[in-house]
């Protein structure tokens, strides 16, 4: 069962849908209509609305602008090896905007999916840095 959600505008909810599936471990949970779907991957619930598809998440602002792709906010996948999987995305042709750093709590890439939106890979190096650092 999800415990968050996040919304990312994209320019193709197909397209998206097909990068998160194939190349992050997502899982379509419904795709009721072409402006709209539902993801899951361990307890994370992606939203994918594209601009201007309303109603919903993509629907324009009373002032008519339009909610876009981009940024910097994200969402982080903890996987095992950063560097391997880093290795294997660009193979694929995925955008990076960093090469792999190290931080304080892990080693992290930032890429993006096809709409622009960052996703960060993240490879904890300290156990309370673990999303299951309880267990």
């Amino acid at each position: 069962m999800a415990s968050v959600s996040v919304r990312y505008i994209v320019h193709d909810v197909d397209a998206a849908i097909d990068f998160y599936r194939t190349h992050l471990g997502f899982e379509e949970v419904m795709h009721p209509a072409p402006a709209f779907a539902m993801l899951d991957r361990a307890g994370l619930r992606l939203l994918l609305s594209a601009p201007g598809g309303g109603p919903g998440g993509g629907q324009a602002m009373p002032d008519g602008s339009l909610p876009e792709p981009g940024g910097w906010n994200r969402f982080a996948v903890e996987v095992d090896d950063v560097d391997a999987m880093t290795a294997r995305l660009r193979a694929a042709g995925v955008t990076f905007r960093s090469d792999v750093v190290t931080g304080v709590g892990g080693k992290q890439v930032v890429l993006d999916d096809p709409s622009g939106n960052p996703v960060e890979l993240f490879e904890p190096t300290r156990p309370e840095a673990r999303l299951d650092a309880d267990a």
